[in-house]
């Protein structure tokens, strides 16, 4: 198939409909607002259903009864927006129902401002809503894998019956790149015997439910969920080695992040400097295992925040070597050269 240029958010948006989706349910807000416009426009020829929704929290429950009826569904916004829609996933993560949702993110906190951030890591791998509870999250570095996790992305809801979060920054939805769409489930999937579609045949009617008012009928649930989330653990870590092999100081980042880390590591490679970079695909499950054929004598997490994903890199590290930090928060992304200073101070520590 040849390739088409497309920007970020009509491209994912694109590839859901690629992959079978028919329903959308969103509600304005930049930097995603491509997404839905697109959707609005391409679903109705394919026998779909696009609602601008009244407000965020009216979309996710619309997203949750279109799922809980069979249906291959997506929403998407920007950070506020998915802040407001954490209840509603709670409800589908406690009901198992399958669906994308695509976090475009901006800075913040609150409404913040409309530059791209990485500032969502906590809400999206943490769970955002109450309970015990996880999401897959994948992130994709480049428009082309925005539209293969896209698709992937309904595979796995539907597999293991579960919310699928992307987690794309703010640029990745506004650039502008050539990608191409060849949709093919590379799992097997079951029917949705579990739906909500009528007892024509004989049958008990199905139920979709999150409230277990007896606390051993919850506790088995819970419990059931963890299984579910300890196999994909096990089944589904992702990440990207990138000049690895021999590295003294090896970069975390992920997402347009990571595409100014791995220019900063070829820049180091030509001073002579064992630099390389771990890219995570997927936050969670976090890439644990990529780390474990490393070497290195220091990581650094460098991401447009604070430091949320570094607090991971801690964890999976657990203080065999130093773990330091590098990024800048509100929509600003470091420059090169401003990775390449902090670098060149934590490599020259190195003992």
């Amino acid at each position: 198939m040849a390739k088409v240029l497309m920007k970020g958010n009509e491209a994912m948006g694109k590839a859901a409909i690629e992959a079978g989706c028919r329903c959308f349910f969103g509600y304005p807000i930049t930097p995603q607002n491509e997404l839905p416009e697109y959707m609005s426009k391409e679903l109705p020829k394919v026998n779909g259903v696009f609602i601008q929704a009244e407000s965020e929290v009216s979309a996710i429950n619309m997203v949750y009864g279109a799922s809980g009826a069979g249906a291959r569904v997506m929403t998407s916004s920007s950070s506020p927006g998915i802040a407001l829609k954490q209840e509603g996933i709670s409800y589908m993560a406690g009901s198992e129902l399958p669906a994308v949702i695509i976090d475009v993110m901006r800075g913040g906190p609150g409404l913040g401002g409309i530059q791209p951030s990485q500032a969502d890591y906590f809400m999206l791998t943490r769970g955002g809503g109450n309970g015990d509870y996880r999401n897959i999250v994948l992130s994709p570095g480049n428009i082309q894998e925005a539209v293969d996790m896209v698709m992937e992305g309904f595979d796995l809801a539907d597999l293991y019956r579960m919310p699928v979060m992307i987690a794309a920054d703010g640029i990745i939805g506004q650039m502008m790149e050539p990608v191409e769409f060849n949709y093919k489930s590379k799992y097997k999937l079951e029917d949705k015997t579990w739906a909500t579609v009528g007892t024509k045949e004989k049958r008990e009617p199905n139920i979709i439910n999150s409230l277990y008012l007896n606390p051993n009928i919850l506790y088995e649930h819970n419990i059931n969920l963890e299984k579910k989330y300890t196999e994909i653990t096990e089944k589904h870590q992702d990440a990207e080695l990138y000049k690895t092999d021999d590295a003294s100081l090896v970069i975390v980042s992920y997402g347009t992040m990571s595409r100014v880390c791995k220019s900063v590591v070829d820049v180091m490679r030509e001073n002579g400097m064992k630099v390389g970079l771990l890219r995570p695909k997927t936050l969670w499950p976090f890439p644990t295992k990529y780390f474990e054929s490393l070497n290195a004598k220091a990581f650094v997490s460098v991401e447009m925040s604070l430091g949320q994903m570094v607090e991971d890199v801690r964890l999976t590290v657990n203080g065999k070597v130093p773990v330091h930090f590098y990024g800048k928060p509100g929509g600003l992304i470091p420059t090169i050269e401003e990775v390449e200073v902090a670098l060149n101070k934590i490599y020259g520590g190195l003992a």
